[in-house]
């Protein structure tokens, strides 16, 4: 029994050597907190001093904003990349923003639907209403 254990031994590595090497450093946090500020600061920026009219371009550059802060944290504070864990945190991150992505296109297409297919007649109602009632 003891011969079987022992010939086990050496798979229980499970490629964790080379994650010993790729710990981010002082320089490595101090670059990510460098980006993250910037990347705070910019939106911040661009909504005290309305830089930007357009409301919908205004929330289009903030979220991308927040895209790429988030892809930082991962990269910098997380330590997540395609070699992390033998791949496996970059499989499960995929995975969550299928499933996220999933949900939010599903929540906000029946919140649509239910806008418009609760009451259908009930605009024109209002309106014919209204015009009724004018002197």
């Amino acid at each position: 029994m003891s011969a079987h254990i022992d010939s086990h031994d050496h798979h229980d590595d499970h490629g964790h050597g080379e994650e010993e090497v790729s710990h981010s450093t002082l320089k490595g946090y101090m670059m990510g907190f460098f980006l993250a500020v910037v990347l705070t600061a910019i939106p911040f920026w661009l909504v005290m001093g309305k830089v930007i009219p357009n409301p919908q371009t205004l929330a289009i550059v903030i979220l991308t904003f927040a895209a790429i802060q988030i892809v930082v944290h991962m990269i910098y504070f997380l330590h997540m990349d395609t070699k992390s864990q033998g791949g496996w945190n970059m499989l499960a991150l995929m995975f969550t923003l299928i499933l996220v992505v999933i949900t939010l296109t599903g929540s906000i297409w029946v919140m649509f639907h239910l806008n418009s297919n609760m009451m259908p007649g009930m605009s024109h109602d209002m309106t014919e209403q209204q015009v009724k009632n004018l002197p």
